[in-house]
């Protein structure tokens, strides 16, 4: 049997390929069929930040004003967005650089003691082509997580070979635009993992950071927050109404401005308004979908 996407598996999960990968190395996606949320359920919404601080602006050795932003991010506008989500007892995913564990630990560890999730997002913001030095990396990001925070990751938002994170008991990734609920990819070796799917249209440095993704300014505009607001609210309203998913991705360094905290401040008041709304953490989600909704037997 066969749709618009793709091969019907022995199992009824659809397979098809799998469009907008980070890295080309994941080939395919498996839909979960008849996936649905817990009872009174309506929509998860995962908050993630991606903590760079100034990490990825000196991997780029881009000029001493974009490092100060970056700083500003791990001195101030982490704070803000850790002191907005506990004021609405929202719990969120922080995507960390293993750097930032040596230049911001106490960020972290204060955020695993508000029971927030510390996930991995690379050593230095890149995935190294050497396989054994990607090897180092991956184990150096887990190895200080664990240290700072007294528990390994289980999510990453990554690059790296399936087969490494696999190997190192990683649950999921959210790092594939595929579809707007939860799913597995595949790499074509046997290896499976669930994926959360993000999208730039709801990623706070595609509308107020310049450049981003080697963008020329004329082409790159900074954004309005009121403008974003709508967007983002349209978007929560729409998923919302189909009962999928939504996966914010915000920065330490672009959201932490204070008038963008205002504006996410406004936007969760009105998520809080909708019932059936569930904010949980990656990790969290990821094992309920994986003890409901298990990959096909041949895929794990």
């Amino acid at each position: 049997m066969m749709d618009r996407h793709g091969e019907m598996n022995e199992k009824g999960s659809i397979i098809a390929n799998t469009a907008g990968t980070t890295d080309n190395i994941h080939s395919k996606f498996c839909r979960i069929e008849n996936f649905k949320y817990p009872e009174e359920i309506r929509l998860a919404v995962n908050f993630t930040i991606d903590f760079d601080a100034q990490l990825n602006r000196k991997l780029k050795n881009e000029p001493v004003m974009e490092l100060t932003q970056g700083e500003f991010g791990g001195r101030v506008g982490i704070w803000r967005l850790l002191d907005l989500f506990d004021q609405y007892d929202i719990k969120i995913t922080i995507f960390a650089v293993g750097r930032i564990c040596e230049l911001y630990p106490e960020t972290l560890q204060e955020a695993v003691r508000r029971g927030h999730e510390v996930a991995h997002h690379t050593w230095e913001h890149r995935v190294p082509s050497d396989i054994e030095l990607e090897k180092d990396h991956l184990l150096k990001v887990a190895s200080a997580i664990e240290k700072l925070c007294g528990k390994r990751p289980v999510g990453t938002r990554s690059g790296h070979k399936l087969s490494l994170l696999k190997k190192e008991g990683y649950l999921y990734t959210s790092s594939n635009v595929a579809d707007d609920i939860p799913y597995y990819i595949f790499d074509g070796e046997g290896n499976c993992m669930l994926d959360f799917p993000l999208h730039y249209v709801l990623d706070d440095a595609m509308y107020f950071h310049f450049g981003w993704f080697s963008s020329e300014n004329a082409g790159q505009r900074l954004a309005d927050p009121g403008k974003v607001y709508e967007i983002w609210l349209s978007a929560f309203r729409q998923l919302y109404r189909m009962g999928r998913y939504m996966n914010l991705c915000l920065h330490d360094f672009v959201s932490g401005r204070s008038m963008r905290i205002a504006m996410l401040e406004k936007l969760i008041m009105e998520m809080k308004q909708k019932p059936g709304v569930w904010f949980p953490t990656c990790a969290e989600l990821a094992r309920y979908c994986i003890d409901k909704f298990p990959p096909p037997v041949g895929a794990r």
